[in-house]
């Protein structure tokens, strides 16, 4: 503690209003988590990186920083963490989940946004995120209104670069986005001085798929009836992913698969199968260390066993192609994979709709919570298409809004506790 103290003293953190953000989190993370039974023993690697998740990843980030890599600061999935590690950089994401930092960020933005938006705002201009303050350059995408003009003022005190994301995924708008990976690939290789080649984005390719086969391992013994890890766990698996190393995460996650694949053989679940409703939640990201909602449907009785969000199975489906030989090919493979993400960002967007019935049959789910964070109009405005495409298949859906306060949360587990009770009628 007294290294960390230190570090973020040095980084120029306000370490007293830190203080008591750190306070906070050990109370939460034995809550949720730690209070689970029969967990699988292989989340004693996240069990350590969220207990100390402003110490471990910070140091490792400034030691790579005093060896001359630069760190890329990203808030959104669609920008292609590949053409960073092809230049020798390094990926972290950013916070922005939780209620403390939102008073920040409502000193500059209005109280009406999303508080994704403010509280990763607030993370910067609070000076009470490491993450905010090593990244040598932040990198945002026109995925949001709200985060467009939150990019502004981020852009004030930090090189800030934005990545211009189509709307549509005509074959002209893939051919935009891999001229704009294109153009990022020289404002990467402006900011770590290193060459991208197509051996090295190759290789970079070649990683980032490996971690997303990993991850899909783990998702794949999550369609288990068995259940053999609670959502909660696979959340903050999934979480820790945007910060950690990608080769360290590829081995964590086959790691963490190997036992629930032994799990699910040995018949061997987290909760009683028989007795237990299987819940798909779609809708708004859940950053660090946003856990609200899982956490009430798994002590409602169900069990969150997928998540069609960013936060979810986006980030991991999909590979890209490896065949290219050449960047424009690389480029162009690259861009096809991360359009394959149905963002609600996009128009038309039935892709999504598709997504949500397809994972709900082969999850073998039970109801569909659908849950967008207030002020985000765009999956707010997508909540009548998707309950409408649910209740045609025939799937119970739920829909919530909420924010990070926990003062609804004893009327959204009335309301989940009620849609459980329906499912088992």
């Amino acid at each position: 503690m007294t290294d960390n103290v230190k570090m973020w003293t040095e980084l120029g953190m306000d370490v007293e209003n830190h203080d008591n953000l750190c306070q906070v989190l050990p109370t939460a993370v034995g809550d949720v988590f730690l209070s689970q039974e029969n967990r699988p023993k292989a989340m004693d690697f996240w069990d350590m990186v969220i207990s100390d998740v402003h110490g471990i990843r910070p140091a490792e980030l400034i030691e790579a920083q005093k060896n001359g890599q630069k760190v890329f600061g990203t808030f959104c999935v669609y920008v292609p963490d590949e053409v960073i590690i092809a230049a020798n950089g390094i990926v972290t994401g950013l916070c922005g989940g939780s209620q403390f930092w939102v008073p920040d960020g409502e000193k500059v933005l209005p109280k009406n946004t999303c508080p994704l938006v403010k509280a990763s705002v607030g993370a910067r201009l609070g000076r009470t995120c490491p993450f905010f303050r090593i990244a040598d350059i932040y990198v945002g995408e026109t995925t949001c209104d709200a985060k467009k003009k939150a990019y502004e003022i981020l852009g004030e005190d930090v090189d800030m670069y934005v990545m211009n994301v189509p709307q549509m995924k005509r074959d002209i708008d893939i051919a935009h986005w891999k001229d704009e990976i294109a153009t990022f690939s020289k404002k990467v290789e402006e900011v770590t001085g290193n060459e991208i080649t197509p051996e090295k984005l190759g290789e970079a390719i070649h990683i980032l798929n490996e971690r997303r086969k990993a991850m899909a391992r783990v998702y794949e013994a999550r369609k288990s009836k068995v259940a053999p890890i609670s959502g909660r766990d696979a959340l903050l698996m999934t979480q820790i992913a945007f910060f950690d190393d990608p080769v360290r995460c590829t081995e964590m996650c086959n790691r963490l698969a190997d036992e629930l694949e032994e799990r699910i053989e040995n018949n061997n679940g987290v909760v009683d199968p028989k007795t237990t409703k299987r819940i798909l939640i779609t809708g708004t990201p859940m950053a660090v260390p946003n856990w609200k909602l899982h956490n009430i449907i798994e002590t409602s009785g169900a069990i969150v066993v997928c998540e069609e969000m960013c936060t979810g199975t986006r980030y991991f489906e999909h590979l890209v192609d490896e065949s290219g030989t050449t960047l424009d090919e690389q480029y162009m493979n690259i861009a096809k994979r991360y359009m394959k993400n149905n963002c609600a960002c996009f128009t038309p967007n039935g892709g999504r709709i598709d997504d949500i019935i397809r994972l709900a049959k082969e999850y073998q789910v039970d109801g569909v919570i659908d849950c967008n964070l207030k002020f985000c109009c765009l999956y707010d405005t997508e909540k009548l298409p998707v309950k409408k495409a649910l209740n045609e298949a025939d799937i119970p859906v739920l829909d919530l809004e909420t924010d990070y306060e926990d003062s609804d949360a004893e009327q959204l587990r009335t309301r989940i506790g009620a849609f459980i009770e329906m499912l088992n009628a």
